[in-house]
């Protein structure tokens, strides 16, 4: 049997336009939504919450539009900060589906198991934070 040479053209062409296997970085810059700014960089991304704040280290990466990162997450508090304030980090896991401008983010700190919570972002927006007092 002879396979028509413009089908196996066709076929090879929708065999390369399938979503990608490997990593691929998240797009730099600002992304936020309630309650949450995320700055992504190349060295490292940084969250900021109403009452607290965490940082990824390293290029933040998705897989398959998957995020799965390790970082820290530190509870603040308002008022003053004295010189022997306990800092209130912890490990933590962020997770996360990432796709057309639009990131789904949970956190889950690793020590306690504890679910911080899910956030809603968008590329390009600066969020909306009520820093605690």
């Amino acid at each position: 049997m002879r396979v028509p040479l413009s089908l196996l053209f066709a076929v090879f062409c929708v065999a390369c336009d399938s979503t990608p296997t490997g990593p691929t970085s998240v797009d730099q810059g600002l992304w936020g939504g309630d309650h949450v700014t995320m700055t992504v960089g190349t060295t490292g991304s940084h969250l900021e919450f109403d009452c607290a704040h965490g940082d990824i280290p390293g290029a933040l990466s998705v897989n398959n539009g998957d995020l799965v990162a390790n970082g820290t997450f530190v509870r603040e508090h308002g008022g003053p900060i004295r010189v022997d304030d306990q800092t209130d980090q912890h490990p933590a896991l962020y997770t996360g589906q990432v796709s057309s401008g639009r990131m789904k983010l949970s956190i889950r700190l690793t020590d306690s198991g504890e679910v911080v919570g899910s956030f809603d972002l968008v590329q390009g927006s600066s969020g909306r934070i009520a820093k605690c007092l």
